[in-house]
């Protein structure tokens, strides 16, 4: 059986290479995936977390948070491909801009 402290240590490496990707990349793209990356990652710990108690509830917060990840990615694809349309390139910077 694998050490609880395994599946932490990996939890904790995701979410800093999610952080990694959302502070160093300036396509929406890639922040989307990194964020998608720190969610399963959360997900990873509380499924981990809750084994070790031996409860259900972790399993049922990891289908909660794998809920509103795939709600945010629906409406942030949308509105990505609407941006791109309108400015056929994609970059954060330029999206401040757009500001007022």
């Amino acid at each position: 059986m694998v050490p609880e402290s395994y599946y932490v240590a990996l939890s904790a490496g995701l979410f800093a290479v999610g952080v990694l990707g959302v502070l160093i990349r300036r396509d929406p793209l890639i922040i989307f995936m990194s964020i998608e990356l720190m969610l399963n990652a959360a997900n990873l710990a509380l499924v981990a977390f809750g084994n070790r108690h031996g409860t259900p509830e972790g399993q049922a917060l990891a289908l909660f948070v794998m809920a509103v990840a795939a709600a945010e990615v629906a409406v942030g694809l949308a509105i990505i491909v609407a941006i791109f349309q309108l400015r056929r390139r994609l970059s954060v910077d330029e999206l401040s801009v757009m500001r007022g």
